[in-house]
């Protein structure tokens, strides 16, 4: 009878994954973003995507040598962390410039907090950030090699001067941008298999990218056609589906979620209409990255037998 009870920590319920298997799922759902940003800028971004993940591999493998801690490259999180930095930059920016990125990314955001699932923020977003605001190269955009006919402005820029991008080269992706964030038809091929492999949920995605939505339509005197492309345009699916939905930044919670999204979804909007910078998407979901324990807390499940917090 003794034998029938047994105690242990949680948690009691495992789904079988590991960290591994979640990030090779990650490496899989981004590499037609990968590929779609090679072909549409040419073999440079091949060059950006291969020294931004051996950096961040090195670097991490280097770090916890030094430190005398268990190696956790296996885990793929740094080759992801890598990744995602590379899909986020031009393919003109400087090679010592990205190694300067994944340096940011991996020492000072992941590892000095402690590793993977101690960072308070999203380490390629944020390693984003700091690029944009100590390099002048990242105010340039990589620009279609496959096409001569593309205008040198991105769409963003285009629409803010009154000019109008066709649906069609946003869709596709030939457009300036970064590598891998212009094509969305391999952008939403990525969010359709994470959302099939349950990797992530359609809560942040789906309020992120409706909101910008719904705000650039308000904004546009409901011109639907121009609010979509305001939505195609910049980082905002990338940044949706990959960036946003981050385990260890983002809430736990459904509605957590769905704040995380709205939120990230209303700063983008407010940043590009009313900031200095074209673009608001890392800058709103490294924000909405902050405020993840004040919503975790907020959206927290009272426990069976407890009072209210």
């Amino acid at each position: 009878m003794d034998n029938m009870l047994h105690i242990s920590a949680s948690p009691h319920i495992h789904s079988g994954r590991s960290t591994m298997s979640i990030m090779r799922d990650v490496l899989i759902s981004l590499t037609p973003a990968a590929i779609a940003g090679t072909v549409i800028f040419g073999l440079r971004s091949l060059l950006v995507i291969a020294v931004c993940v051996a950096s961040c591999v090195l670097l991490e493998a280097l770090y916890n040598f030094i430190t005398k801690k268990d190696q956790t490259v296996g885990d793929l999180s740094a080759a992801v962390t890598g990744l995602l930095l590379a899909l986020n930059l031009p393919s003109t920016v400087p090679v010592w410039q990205c190694v300067v990125g994944c340096v940011f990314a991996i020492i000072v955001v992941k590892c000095l907090f402690g590793g993977i699932g101690c960072n308070l923020v999203n380490p390629a977003i944020t390693a984003r950030v700091f690029m944009l605001v100590s390099f002048g190269s990242m105010a340039s955009h990589g620009m279609p090699t496959i096409v001569d006919t593309v205008s040198g402005a991105t769409p963003l820029e285009q629409m803010a001067n009154g000019g109008t991008v066709p649906l069609t080269d946003l869709i596709l992706g030939i457009r300036g941008g970064a590598i891998g964030e212009t094509c969305a038809i391999a952008l939403l091929l990525g969010f359709a298999y994470l959302l099939i492999r349950r990797i992530i949920s359609w809560h942040i995605p789906v309020m992120y990218i409706g909101s910008v939505f719904v705000l650039s339509l308000l904004a546009e005197g409901f011109d639907a056609a121009r609010a979509l492309a305001l939505t195609l345009s910049g980082a905002v699916l990338i940044g949706a589906i990959f960036m946003a939905t981050d385990y260890v930044t983002s809430p736990a919670t459904a509605w957590g979620k769905v704040i995380f999204g709205l939120g990230a979804g209303l700063l983008t909007f407010l940043i590009r209409y009313y900031g200095i910078y074209p673009e608001g998407v890392s800058f709103a979901v490294l924000f909405m990255n902050i405020l993840t324990p004040y919503i975790e807390k907020l959206t927290a499940h009272k426990v069976f037998g407890g009072k209210a917090v």
